[in-house]
C-alpha cells in the first residue's frame, strides 16, 4: 500500500511540475511573481540600479529561437555587478572573479507570469573563502543583501 501511495504522489508531482519552473534548491532564492516576463525584467534592471549594481551582461535564447521559428517561454539571464565590488574581490581572490557578474534568472511561466531566481552571492563565492577569507565572505554577504532588495523591489 505504501508503494502505491508513493507512486501516486510521484506521478501527481510530475504532472503538476512545469518544465519551465525553477524548483527551490540549496543556495538559491526563487521568487514566483504575478508580473509578466518583460515587466519583471525591466523592474529588475531598475531595482539593480537603485542598489548601485549595473547590468553587465544579458543573455537569453527566446529571441534567437523565435528567429528560427521556434517559440519558447521568455528566458533571460541578467548579470549584475559593479566596479567597486570587482576591485575589492579581485584584491582578495583572483580566482573568485570568474563568478562575476552574479546573475539573476527570469523565466516565463505557462500562465504568463514570471519567476525570478538566483544563486545567493554568498553561495557563489563560497568556494573561494579559503583564499578570500572573512573579507570575501563579508562582500558576498553585502551582495546577498542587495540581491534580496532587488528581488523584493522587482516583485512589487
Amino acid at each position: 500500500m505504501y508503494f502505491k501511495r508513493l507512486t501516486a504522489a510521484l506521478i501527481l508531482t510530475a504532472a503538476t511540475a512545469s518544465a519551465g519552473s525553477i524548483a527551490p534548491r540549496d543556495g538559491w532564492a526563487v521568487h514566483e511573481t504575478a508580473k509578466p516576463f518583460d515587466q519583471l525584467v525591466a523592474d529588475i534592471k531598475a531595482a539593480a540600479k537603485e542598489q548601485g549594481l549595473g547590468v553587465v551582461t544579458q543573455a537569453g535564447p527566446t529571441g534567437a529561437a523565435a528567429a528560427r521559428g521556434i517559440t519558447i517561454p521568455g528566458n533571460r539571464v541578467i548579470g549584475l555587478f559593479n566596479n567597486d565590488f570587482a576591485v575589492k574581490i579581485l584584491s582578495l581572490s583572483t580566482a573568485a572573479m570568474i563568478e562575476a557578474p552574479v546573475r539573476m534568472y527570469v523565466t516565463e511561466e505557462a500562465d504568463g507570469t514570471a519567476t525570478l531566481s538566483y544563486k545567493l552571492p554568498s553561495h557563489v563565492f563560497a568556494p573561494y573563502s579559503d583564499e578570500g577569507g572573512e573579507e570575501l565572505s563579508g562582500l558576498a554577504g553585502q551582495l546577498d543583501q542587495r540581491f534580496a532588495l532587488i528581488a523584493e523591489k522587482a516583485q512589487r
